[in-house]
């Protein structure tokens, strides 16, 4: 993989970024894809995920030094940037979280593969995720997601907690007084699927119900047939923030559901003047 690290990973996983090897192709390839990404937050993205690029220095001039992210989100939420060789298994990741260190890879994604790679790389860790971690209500739920996460894991729960993971954290929309806006990474950094969950009428798009989420089965090689709409962000917090015993038990006497479910409960929230938009192969 291009910008991968050679040493060995510590203990937890964690490598060294090793920032002044990022060769200048790869500084090149972050900055078209910051620039393209940008060009379309503004009028779509949520305020929060703006002020976050803002206050944390982001901009196209190459790959963030994670050093100076951390000494940032330190200042205003106590997290940190930490670099990983890839994805890590699930305890590690949630450790990570309960301690206020958020895992990013330090590759960036090939050339030829901008519009998709299956594996999050650089851009879709740091340009994607880091940027809500400054907003307080939201760092404070990440840490909360960690521990909950290392107390589901001995029940055997994970796939819940992933599946609520990826409608909020991933793929999560919230509602303003300026109409729905994006805060999931997994929108954030994709070119084709931060107008398409917008703009287009063929996904649904449902008020927040954690429950109902943690039933609902996820694709992750397409857009999403549906996503869910908090009101702010300590809706997520208050989501887990509860026994969670009680709540899985809640989640496992009933169905597990496919994307395009639908339940006499579910409380829709159209958007209005929408029509198909041309699809480009682009995903997630």
């Amino acid at each position: 993989m291009l910008g991968s690290a050679r040493e060995q990973p510590r203990e937890d996983f964690t490598i060294g970024q090793d920032w002044e090897s990022y060769a200048d192709a790869e500084h090149a390839r972050w900055r078209l894809l910051f620039e393209r990404q940008v060009a379309q937050l503004p009028g779509r993205a949520d305020s929060a995920v703006l002020d976050g690029l803002e206050v944390l220095g982001m901009a196209a001039g190459g790959i963030p030094d994670f050093r100076h992210l951390s000494d940032a989100l330190m200042r205003r939420t106590g997290w940190r940037v930490v670099a990983v060789p890839g994805l890590v298994p699930d305890e590690v990741f949630f450790a990570h979280l309960a301690a206020r260190r958020f895992p990013a890879t330090r590759f960036i994604r090939p050339a030829g593969c901008l519009d998709y790679v299956q594996e999050p790389d650089v851009f879709h860790d740091v340009f994607g995720h880091v940027p809500l971690l400054a907003h307080p209500a939201f760092a404070d739920f990440m840490a909360l997601y960690g521990r909950q996460g290392l107390a589901a894991q001995g029940r055997g729960r994970l796939a819940e907690l992933a599946r609520l993971y990826w409608y909020t954290v991933e793929f999560g929309l919230i509602r303003t007084p300026a109409g729905l806006r994006i805060y999931g990474s997994g929108i954030v950094s994709s070119r084709g699927e931060v107008t398409y969950c917008l703009e287009d009428p063929r996904p649904r798009r449902m008020a927040f119900a954690p429950a109902r989420i943690m039933r609902t089965r996820y694709r992750i090689d397409a857009f999403q047939e549906i996503y869910f709409v908090i009101d702010d962000y300590r809706a997520l917090f208050a989501a887990l923030d509860r026994d969670l015993d009680a709540l899985l038990a809640e989640v496992a006497r009933l169905p597990v559901l496919s994307p395009g479910a639908a339940l006499p409960e579910d409380r829709p929230i159209p958007l209005a003047g929408t029509r198909p938009i041309a699809l480009d192969g682009d995903s997630p």
